[in-house]
């Protein structure tokens, strides 16, 4: 059946809807952590007639000025190159120029043109016959002749830093295409790791070094704001202005999803709304940010809304109005057309609320809307949303019960209404089972076309907890698990969440407002997510399981209707069957089970990963990992690896990292490098790089964490296994992924030994203990280490087996036994059967 869902993708959503892209390190990096892009390192074929090279650009904020493109005619002894301005007043430039000789197009754009678009469209169409060029940005085309182009051409294509040019403004591609018209080579660019690039058919034709994988933004939740108030504060979304807001009594902070700035400003005038909840709403059309509160024990003149003038800083008082008790977690959408404001659901005085409320800001009082149709059972904890081209507002989830009597206990609901305002009816749209822990949504869903809308879901009965995204079938709540998580203490009723879509950026944001005991004050903290978002098995598949993927679809496109029935067929019968999910998404749970319990360990602030990505968070757990050039890098690994004994000689050090230097030329260059370390390490707090007895050293304090410091130390006890914090480092990924130099060899080769024998271990006993999930986690990590290890597969294979997912235990045996020929040229020599029909697993 996972073949049909292939071909439901092919069939259903464009393939391009998950080409993600490349960004590169520019000028505001240091010269040798610069991207360089070539698109056919190794051989470059040749085309005829035509050369055309089509791709998306994405201009950073930090652009200034630079190189994008360069092309070599090896045969002419010429290059091309397209660079970027945008230092020229109120207009953005590219010039497409003879390198060293003259400019040939200069194309000027206003700055706001560009600002208001994420993605620009660059194309360079040569005409090889009739010696001409066309170059389109944004369909704005400019043809040129008379460049002396011969009909065929092998051009050597760089994008980024090349040779001796290293001006590179910050961008970002995807999309790109290179064609005739014989030939296309399709480049989606949606590796999530390493530096080789391969095509749309999964074979390798460039190299990129220091790339930035944006595919990795669509699964990964970025840290981008924190904001903390001593008094009740309030957040909300402008994507006019495209600003966040963090408001309390006294100022407000902004911050800008697109520059990344974060401003504070006084209000002109006191907030006369006494904050409680904090809620609030935008009215982009005047400018206007309402602070409201539905209720307030205050005395009847006390004012429950306000707005505030984002120009003037001005607050002016809406109304005294207010409703008969307080609504925890209540919806809320302003209807601007109307100019009302309407809530739904929430919880006060021991009772779920079950009604609509609508606050006229033209008479300033709050009315009670009726609804013919269907019946929303009381409830809080709620998701929300507004369809314009319908009319309607969408309602799904929560917690609650029939009578709305709070002391009878509560249900979780996962079902989905539509609420049309202009008949004033509810419709039910469908209910569906649920498995494993309750969830509750939070306030606010996107909803963007009518196949499916997406929220934040969380086990809000959880102290520590995560936020997962969601993303439900309108037609009959089927649902994907998106992204990874984003922790969220849910103690106090007051603590919230809320997810916004920006149209302009295609990103998501979750804001999470943790509230302290005394249910003042608070800290805020926002995220973003490229849109559309993936799933793990689409971060992890590589160019050559997308080339199998397209074999595949065209090898059963003939049995395309047969396989659309049995799809159909099976899901009626086991709708959103959990269990159905694959291996993958099974190592995935066991993965975020073992981060939730050990999550002050993971992505922290102050903390140095070896595990994985090479990886260094500042303070404010910030990845400052880009402040470690290549040497730098090798020289803080180099010294922490001694530091588990008694450090490194500054000799030693020499004698390794300059070994052709003189004397003092090594010790000159050991003296910046190591200044350059200190400065690095002064982001951090409770660790530093000392000399002490003629012997460099990395100490560090209980603030910070180190993974490999604690990998050295946990397996040094006695009892390892079944060792959680443990788990969790393995589980990060290869030691020093990526890191390469013989320098490192006897390192790597030392933690993987280690490594290995613990796998084994645990593997054998997660697998005693029937946690399967863990299992097939643990040996997804020792496949990262030793891609041949035949006893993982032994409990790979049975681990499915027990699980009842023999299709997924076939594939990962045929994965296996390709692997095994490649690597030993020579068939796998036990067959699948055997491996099943064993009665106990190999020792």
């Amino acid at each position: 059946m996972k073949l049909f869902f292939y071909l439901a993708i092919l069939l259903f959503f464009p393939l391009n809807i998950f080409s993600q892209g490349l960004r590169f390190h520019g000028n505001e990096s240091l010269i040798n952590d610069r991207t360089s892009y070539s698109v056919f390192e190794n051989s470059s074929p040749s085309f005829s007639e035509k050369l055309i090279i089509n791709f998306n650009l994405s201009l950073l904020p930090e652009s200034n000025v630079g190189y994008i493109l360069r092309l070599k005619d090896t045969n002419q002894n010429t290059t091309y190159n397209l660079m970027y301005d945008n230092e020229g007043g109120d207009n953005t430039v590219f010039k497409f120029n003879e390198e060293g000789r003259n400019n040939l197009i200069t194309t000027l754009f206003r700055k706001e043109e560009l600002a208001n678009c994420q993605w620009v469209s660059i194309s360079l169409s040569f005409d090889l016959k009739e010696d001409s060029m066309i170059l389109s940005v944004n369909e704005n085309e400019t043809k040129i002749g008379g460049l002396n182009l011969q009909e065929k051409w092998k051009p050597i294509i760089y994008f980024g830093r090349s040779e001796h040019v290293v001006d590179i403004p910050s961008f970002a591609i995807k999309n790109l295409v290179i064609k005739d018209k014989q030939q296309e080579y399709l480049f989606h660019l949606n590796e999530n790791e390493g530096e080789l690039v391969h095509d749309s058919k999964g074979k390798v034709r460039g190299q990129v070094s220091n790339p930035v994988w944006l595919i990795n933004n669509a699964y990964y939740w970025a840290p981008r704001a924190s904001f903390k108030s001593k008094n009740v504060a309030g957040l909300n979304f402008n994507p006019k202005t495209q600003d966040i807001y963090f408001f309390d009594r006294d100022s407000i902070m902004t911050f800008n999803v697109r520059t990344h700035n974060i401003s504070s400003k006084k209000y002109a005038n006191e907030l006369p709304v006494k904050l409680r909840l904090g809620m609030s709403f935008m009215d982009k059309t005047d400018d206007r940010l309402y602070a409201y509160e539905v209720y307030s024990e205050e005395q009847a003149t006390a004012v429950t809304a306000a707005y505030l003038d984002l120009n003037t800083l001005i607050w002016t008082s809406e109304t005294v109005d207010r409703l008969p008790t307080q609504l925890h977690h209540h919806n809320g959408f302003y209807d601007s057309d109307n100019q009302r404001y309407i809530v739904f659901g929430g919880f006060g005085s021991q009772h779920y609320n079950k009604e609509f409320y609508s606050y006229d800001l033209i008479e300033k009082k709050w009315n009670l809307l009726s609804f013919e149709g269907d019946k929303i059972t009381p409830r809080y904890f709620s998701s929300m949303c507004y369809k314009k081209d319908e009319n309607a507002l969408y309602i799904f989830g929560g917690m609650g019960n029939d009578s709305g009597d709070q002391t009878i206990g509560r249900r979780y609901y996962y079902d989905l209404y539509k609420v049309d305002l202009n008949k004033k009816k509810i419709t039910k749209l469908w209910e569906i089972p649920w498995e494993g822990d309750n969830v509750v949504p939070v306030r606010s869903m996107i909803m963007l076309d009518d196949t499916c809308f997406y929220t934040l879901c969380y086990p809000e009965h959880f102290s520590s907890t995560f936020l997962k995204l969601y993303r439900f079938s309108i037609k009959n709540g089927n649902f994907d698990i998106l992204g990874d998580s984003i922790p969220i203490r849910s103690d106090k009723i007051t603590t919230n969440a809320n997810l916004y879509y920006n149209e302009k950026l295609n990103e998501l944001y979750c804001t999470v407002q943790e509230f302290d005991a005394n249910d003042i004050s608070s800290v805020a903290r926002v995220y973003s997510l490229s849109f559309p978002p993936i799933s793990f098995d689409e971060l992890v598949g590589d160019g050559k399981n997308k080339a199998m993927t397209y074999i595949w679809l065209v090898v059963i496109l003939a049995a395309v209707l047969v396989g659309i029935y049995l799809f159909y067929r099976k899901k009626s019968r086991v709708k959103t069957d959990i269990n159905s999910l694959d291996n993958s998404n099974l190592a995935l749970e066991a993965r975020e089970e073992i981060q939730r319990e050990s999550f002050s360990r993971r992505d922290q602030p102050n903390s140095v990963y070896l595990f994985g990505e090479f990886t260094v968070r500042d303070r404010n757990n910030k990845d400052i990992t880009y402040m470690f050039s290549t040497k730098l890098k090798q020289t803080f690994l180099l010294i922490l690896q001694y530091s588990i004994e008694d450090g490194i000689s500054s000799q030693q050090l020499s004698d390794i990292l300059w070994p052709d230097k003189t004397e003092n030329k090594a010790k000159n260059l050991k003296g910046v490098t190591l200044n350059h370390i200190r400065k690095a390490l002064s982001e951090l707090d409770d660790i530093e790089l000392i000399h002490d007895k003629g012997f460099f050293k990395i100490v560090l304090s209980e603030g910070c964490y180190c993974d490999y410091m604690r990998f050295s130390e946990i397996t040094k006890e006695e009892n390892i296994i079944n060792n959680k914090e443990l788990i969790e480092i393995l589980t990060r990924g290869k030691f020093l992924k990526n890191t390469e130099g013989e320098i490192f060899d006897s390192f790597k080769q030392e933690v993987e030994n280690r490594s290995e024998t613990i796998l084994q271990m645990e593997i054998e006993s997660r697998y005693a203990q029937q946690d399967y999930q863990t299992t097939l986690l643990l040996v997804e990590t020792l496949f990262n280490i030793d891609s041949l290890n035949e006893e993982a597969l032994y409990y790979q294979i049975h681990s499915l087996t027990k699980l009842k997912m023999t299709d997924q235990a076939k594939n990962k045996y045929l994965i296996f036994a390709a692997e095994y020929k490649k690597v030993m040229n020579e068939n796998y020599p036990t067959n699948l059967s055997s491996l099943l029909n064993e009665k106990e697993l190999k020792r």
